[in-house]
C-alpha cells in the first residue's frame, strides 16, 4: 500500500512497515551535449576528436526533510570499453534543495565515438539524510543499508545506453542525454518505533534528446563580460564548492542574456543591459549564479535571473534559506532552514529565528522591485542574507538587518473545495507548503483582522488571468505563486501557475 506521507505511515503502524515513496522524490539529470569534428573511437586528445558533456543534478520536492550525500563518481563508458570521468571533485548535494531546478555540476571534454553505459558512485559513510516525524519535526534516519541488510558506504548504479536511448556522436551532431537516478525508485523507509531506517536499491535510468523543459542554475566565478554580445562566462562551481581564484576545474558556460533578463547585484536590481554593465564593471571571479533554460549549437544557458556578488550565497554574509512558519513583529521562524557561513560551511538546521528591519533590503523572484518587510509572510519562501547571532541548534538566530531578504515561488499543494470566478478566488484544503505539512505553519496576524487570517483548510488564492477552466471542485492542485504580504489576507497567496490532478 502506497502512503502520500509519512505522517500516514506513522498514524497506521506502530509496527516495523516500509512503503517505496510514491512520488516527489528527488532524481539526478545528467545532461550531455556531445558534438565535435573528426573521427569517432576513444583514446584521442585531439580537440576534433572530442565533444563536451555538460552534467547537471536536480530533485523534485518530497517528504524528504534533507537528502544529503556525496557524489563521488560520474563515470561514461566507451564502445571500446575506455571509461571517462567526469567529475573532477567529490561533490556534497542535499537533493532536497533543488526542487524543480537543474544545478550544472561540470563541463567535461569526452572522445567522440558510441557511448553504451552510463555509471555514478553515491557515498553514505556521512549522510545527513532527515525525514517528517508524526508531528512535521525533522527526524534523522538512523540507518542506511542494501537490500542484503549490510550498512551502506558507497554505492554504484548503472545503466545500459541502446535501443532508443543509444548514444552515437558524429561529427557536428550535438546530443543531450538524461541520466535519472531516480530516488522514488531507490529508496524504502522503514519505521520501527521511533527508529527509521532507510534501504537503498539503486535505479538509474536514461533518456535520450529530452523534449520536456528544463530551468538550469549555474553558480560559479565570473569570467568575463561580452557586453556587445549580451553575454557572460562563468567558472562552473556547483552547490557549495568554495567560489575562489582558479575556480576552473569544472570548466566553463557561456551566459546569453537579454532586455529581459533581470539582475540583482550587492543587492540592487536591475533590468537588461543596465544590469549586463553593472556586472562588466564587477571584478573577474565575482560569485555568479545564473538561472534560465540551455539551447544547443553552440551550446549557453538563456539567463531570466543574474545574481552576483554578496547576492550569491556563499560570499561576503552568512545566509539562511527554507520557508516562513510563522512571524511575530518583525521575527520569522525559518523551517528547513539550510545555513551558509561565510568561511563556507553549510549545515542544514530545522528552525532558525531571522530578525528583519527597516534596512532590510527585500527582493522577490522574477521581479525587479524591492518591497518592504511586511511582504514576507507565513509560506513564503526565503533566502534572508545578514549575520548569525547565535549558533545554538535548539535556538538559532539570525539577523538580516542590513542585509537582504529574497522571495522565492513557494509550492502549494492540496484539494480544491472552492473555484474561482468573478467574485470568489480559489481556495485549497492544504496538504502542504513547499512540501512540509501545513500543520507546522501558524497564521496568526497573516490578515487584516484576525477574522481574516489564513485558514488552511479554506486557503484563498488569487489566480488573475490564469486560466481554470479545466479545474473541478475536490482535484488535487499544485499552485506555485507568493504569499499574501503579512496582515494584508484575504487573498491568502497570488498563484502564478496552477496544475491540477483528478482525484
Amino acid at each position: 500500500m502506497y502512503f502520500q506521507s509519512l505522517r500516514d505511515l506513522l498514524a497506521n503502524h506502530s509496527h516495523q512497515t516500509a512503503t517505496r515513496w510514491q512520488k516527489g522524490l528527488p532524481m539526478i539529470f545528467l545532461v550531455l551535449s556531445l558534438g565535435a569534428c573528426g573521427g569517432g573511437g576513444g583514446g584521442s586528445d585531439s580537440t576534433a576528436s572530442q565533444g563536451e558533456v555538460l552534467i547537471a543534478l536536480t530533485d523534485d520536492q518530497g517528504d524528504f526533510v534533507t537528502y544529503t550525500v556525496d557524489v563521488l563518481s560520474v563515470k561514461l563508458t566507451h564502445a571500446n570499453g575506455n571509461i571517462v570521468e567526469t567529475l573532477p571533485l567529490n561533490t556534497r548535494v542535499d537533493f532536497t534543495r533543488y526542487t524543480d531546478l537543474t544545478e550544472f555540476v561540470t563541463a567535461a571534454t569526452v572522445p567522440n565515438g558510441r557511448y553504451v553505459r552510463g555509471s555514478i558512485v553515491l557515498d553514505y559513510s556521512n549522510a545527513d539524510i532527515q525525514v517528517e516525524d508524526a508531528n512535521g519535526n525533522a527526524a534523522p534516519v538512523a540507518s542506511i543499508v542494501g537490500q542484503n541488510g549490510a550498512p551502506v558506504t558507497t554505492v554504484q548504479t548503472a545503466v545500459e545506453l541502446n535501443g532508443q536511448n543509444s548514444l552515437p556522436i558524429a561529427p557536428g551532431i550535438p546530443r543531450s542525454l538524461v541520466l535519472d537516478f531516480d530516488l522514488e525508485a531507490s529508496n524504502v523507509v522503514s519505521f520501527n518505533g521511533s527508529e527509521i531506517k532507510l534501504t537503498v536499491d539503486p535505479v538509474l535510468k536514461a533518456d535520450v534528446d529530452p523534449r520536456a523543459p528544463i530551468e538550469y542554475r549555474v553558480r560559479g566565478p565570473l569570467r568575463s563580460v561580452n557586453l556587445s554580445n549580451d553575454s557572460f562566462r562563468a567558472y562552473i562551481r556547483p552547490f557549495f564548492h568554495p567560489i575562489r581564484t582558479g575556480a576552473g576545474v569544472f570548466g566553463s558556460l557561456k551566459v546569453n542574456t537579454s532586455d529581459q533578463t533581470l539582475y540583482e547585484i550587492d543587492g540592487v536590481t536591475y533590468t537588461g543591459t543596465e544590469g549586463l554593465r553593472v556586472l562588466e564593471g564587477m571584478p573577474e571571479l565575482t560569485a555568479v549564479i545564473a538561472r534560465g533554460e540551455l539551447s544547443f549549437t553552440p551550446m549557453r544557458l538563456q539567463a531570466r535571473e543574474v545574481y552576483a556578488g554578496s547576492s550569491v550565497p556563499g560570499g561576503t554574509m552568512d545566509v539562511v534559506r527554507g520557508t516562513v512558519v510563522e512571524r511575530n513583529g518583525n521575527v520569522i521562524g525559518v523551517k528547513g532552514a539550510t545555513l551558509v557561513r561565510t568561511d563556507g560551511t553549510v549545515v542544514f538546521n530545522d528552525h532558525v529565528s531571522v530578525e528583519l528591519g527597516d534596512s532590510t533590503i527585500v527582493t522577490r523572484q522574477g521581479s525587479a522591485e524591492t518591497f518592504g518587510i511586511q511582504a514576507v509572510s507565513v509560506g513564503q519562501a526565503i533566502t534572508a542574507f545578514g549575520t548569525l547571532t547565535n549558533d545554538s541548534v535548539s535556538d538559532m538566530r539570525f539577523s538580516a538587518a542590513n542585509g537582504y531578504a529574497r522571495m522565492y515561488l513557494s509550492i502549494l499543494k492540496g484539494n480544491v473545495v472552492q473555484l474561482s470566478d468573478n467574485v470568489s478566488p480559489l481556495a485549497l484544503d492544504l496538504d502542504s507548503i513547499n512540501g512540509r505539512s501545513v500543520s507546522l505553519y501558524d497564521f496568526e496576524g497573516t490578515g487584516a483582522d484576525a477574522g481574516s487570517n489564513a485558514d488552511p483548510a479554506f486557503y484563498e488564492i488569487e489566480t488573475s488571468t490564469l486560466g481554470l477552466e479545466t479545474v473541478t471542485l475536490s482535484d488535487h492542485a499544485t499552485v506555485s505563486g507568493f504569499a499574501t504580504p503579512f496582515g494584508t489576507a484575504a487573498p491568502d497567496f497570488t498563484a502564478q501557475t496552477v496544475a491540477t490532478k483528478k482525484q
